[in-house]
């Protein structure tokens, strides 16, 4: 494996580490200056607000969020993760118009995550994160 590749995948590792300890102002320095989040339901958080807002807004749903990761592997200018999702539901969520309360369940849902690169570079310029939104539901125990 390259110096590069494993530069990447450790600030990925990194990234992934510090999301755990909600240490934005780091998790932001793992970027390469301007963050950026794709979601699977078609979300874009572009931008150091936004990115921030998203971090916000998804730990009021799990406070506790964590991830463990499973696999991580390196291909072209892509970092590539599959990873468990943890925490615990004490938050509202919002699907469409509708509200869902915290039910107090435990989450355990296995995702993916891709993070491109820059060529040559070693700083993220956008995660991709992927997951089933109506299995993570079920997970904490909503019928949807």
């Amino acid at each position: 494996m390259s110096d590069l590749a494993e530069r990447r995948i450790q600030n990925v590792r990194d990234h992934m580490a510090l999301e755990m300890e909600y240490d934005w102002d780091a998790v932001i320095a793992t970027f390469d200056g301007h963050p950026r989040y794709e979601m699977a339901t078609g979300q874009v958080f572009d931008g150091e607000q936004a990115v921030r807002g998203y971090f916000a807004s998804s730990r009021s749903v799990f406070p506790d969020q964590g991830n463990e990761i499973i696999a991580i592997a390196h291909t072209g200018d892509t970092v590539l993760v599959e990873f468990w999702l943890t925490g615990t539901h004490e938050g509202e969520i919002r699907v469409g118009d509708t509200v869902i309360p915290p039910t107090g369940r435990k989450l355990r849902h296995r995702m993916a995550a891709s993070f491109e690169f820059a060529p040559g570079s070693d700083k993220i310029l956008c995660e991709r994160p992927f997951f089933d939104q109506l299995g993570m539901l079920r997970s904490i125990g909503l019928e949807i």
